[in-house]
């Protein structure tokens, strides 16, 4: 089996180089290797993924679909040609296609993982089964009749008790006049010393008939934790193993762990699932084979998971938290293509000011406020232009790639004011987005909560059990053959709502154009906001301000 398995392995990593079908379509090669995070299908790689397709075939509706990769690379004879990837670590069931190798073969039956994993599920299933003992559940069972017995019983005595004090304090009062008055004081003293002796020594012996009862359950319960301390001891030096098993090249021909790599990012610890994505399986393929990375692609294959958007057949850039640390060691020494908003040289317009605020149009590409890799956005441009303002001036945010009308106070004042008016949802507002297909109803509702993706940040999911609520109306106001132009009125302010309400099938299954996260690339994601009525925080009086987008 061991050799079986070694065989296939050695043939797989000799013959995944696919030469092209058909004669290339376009000749010419990119200058820079593909940006993972930000870029625009090479026509040979469209030309690939095209040639992968048809080997993929139509997917099954009724199974997941998957992320596949295709690596353009030239050979050692100088030959152009491809390599191909799929996103996880199960075994390929398109065995006619030669898909390069996992980075490291966790799949292996004879591998460390699947003695670790039988291991793990040993212990697991002896916490299972000394979690459903019928020891440990008759002595559940006990323990919490035990309890409610003593629990019924004392607050019965306590009933006695307290009646029976009621009692003495009648007698007490007609010992006052009775010649033998000492006598009955003392009596009835004694009587609730005894009494509460009584009740001591009851309580003492309920307390004691738990606390064994509670011994033995301590018992299970001890080897349960011990159990699965033992399991978290195994699974993280299972984990920290794996990990250090995933060697990953650059072209420099420099090797480093995953465990390594993310030892030096914000993360510290790589998160499941890491490298075993298209991006570093094509890479590593190709520095292991001393094949010319020339460009790269992935793409979406299949039914779209339920809280994710993934459309079949678009093109989609490398995960963030999974792949941009691993990646960032891989493509170190070689020439890659800017992202295309470091070229924009991109400013605000202001459209109207007075003392209090003044409203910008922010155009597509610049951010709302700073961010980690990027100072420019319209906070540190209207900073500029308003020095001397007092007000923390940003009131709300627009996304990066969409434009469109800002409001912003010049003073702390005005900012109070209006940031209480966006609270109170008083302010409507109105964007215009052009959709990449036809809506066939003419108005609606859509009522999907959202959350940040923690694999994939800034990438927004819909989740009914974490996401919060996000609403948002809409209105079809025009349409082309392909098209459909729409307004939007958010009613809340979610990150991402609009271009996730657009795109996901239980919205209107229709992304934005221009979408890079959620549907196809383009120069632009076409979103402007376009509309925007409030009351002045000075004058106390409703404006309205519209400012049109430009496609």
């Amino acid at each position: 089996m061991q050799n079986k398995f070694v065989f296939s392995y050695f043939q797989k990593r000799m013959h995944c180089f696919i030469p092209f079908n058909k004669p290339l379509e376009h000749k010419v090669l990119p200058e820079c290797f593909t940006n993972p995070f930000d870029y625009t299908p090479h026509p040979l790689c469209v030309q690939a993924a095209e040639e992968l397709q048809a080997k993929l075939g139509a997917p099954n509706p009724n199974s997941k679909g998957k992320m596949y990769g295709v690596l353009i690379v030239k050979n050692h004879f100088d030959e152009i040609g491809y390599i191909a990837a799929y996103s996880g670590n199960d075994q390929a069931q398109e065995i006619q296609i030669p898909f390069v190798p996992q980075v490291f073969e966790i799949t292996n039956p004879d591998g460390f993982f699947r003695k670790g994993e039988a291991e793990l599920n040993q212990i697991n299933q002896a916490i299972c089964k000394e979690e459903n003992s019928p020891d440990l559940k008759q002595l559940q069972k006990e323990l919490n009749n035990e309890v409610q017995n003593a629990n019924d019983t004392l607050e019965a005595v306590k009933l006695d008790m307290a009646k029976a004090k009621k009692e003495r304090q009648v007698k007490r009062a007609e010992a006052n006049n009775h010649p033998d008055k000492e006598s009955i004081l003392k009596h009835l003293v004694k009587e609730s010393q005894t009494e509460k002796s009584k009740f001591n020594k009851l309580k003492k012996e309920c307390k004691e008939k738990i606390e064994s009862l509670q011994l033995k359950a301590d018992e299970h319960y001890h080897r349960i934790t011990g159990l699965k301390q033992a399991r978290k001891t195994q699974s993280a030096q299972l984990q920290k193993q794996i990990f250090d098993s995933y060697l990953f090249l650059n072209i420099e021909g420099k090797e480093k762990s995953a465990n390594a790599i993310f030892k030096e990012s914000e993360a510290k610890v790589p998160p499941a699932g890491a490298g075993d994505c298209c991006a570093p399986k094509l890479l590593q393929y190709a520095f292991q084979n001393k094949l010319k990375p020339i460009a790269m692609a992935e793409f979406w294959w299949g039914t779209s998971p339920k809280k994710e958007i993934r459309k079949h057949g678009y093109f989609y850039p490398s995960c963030k938290s999974k792949c941009e640390p691993i990646l960032g060691h891989m493509l170190k020494g070689m020439s890659i293509e800017k992202a295309k908003q470091e070229d924009k040289n991109l400013s605000i317009k202001v459209l109207y000011e007075d003392d209090a605020i003044a409203i910008i149009n922010k155009p597509s590409g610049l951010l709302s406020v700073p961010g980690k890799e990027m100072q420019e956005s319209a906070y540190t441009q209207v900073k500029a232009l308003y020095p001397d303002a007092d007000g923390p001036l940003i009131v709300h945010r627009l996304d990066m790639a969409t434009s469109g009308i800002m409001l912003i106070a010049k003073t702390k004042s005005a900012h109070v004011n209006l940031q209480k008016q966006f609270l109170s949802k008083s302010i409507q507002k109105r964007y215009v987005a052009l959709l990449d297909g036809i809506i066939e109803e003419d108005f609606g509702t859509i009522d999907l909560p959202l959350r940040v993706d923690l694999n994939d940040r800034p990438r927004q999911l819909v989740c009914f059990e974490h996401g919060k609520p996000a609403f948002t109306k809409w209105k079809v106001v025009e349409r082309t053959p392909s098209k459909s132009k729409i307004h939007f009125y958010p009613v809340s302010g979610r990150t991402h709502q609009l271009r996730v309400h657009a795109a996901h099938p239980l919205g209107l299954n229709t992304p934005i154009v221009g979408d890079p996260l959620y549907g196809l690339k383009a120069d632009r994601l076409m979103l402007h906001a376009e509309e925007i009525t409030f009351v002045h925080p000075s004058t106390q009086k409703k404006i309205n301000f519209e400012c049109l987008a430009e496609f």
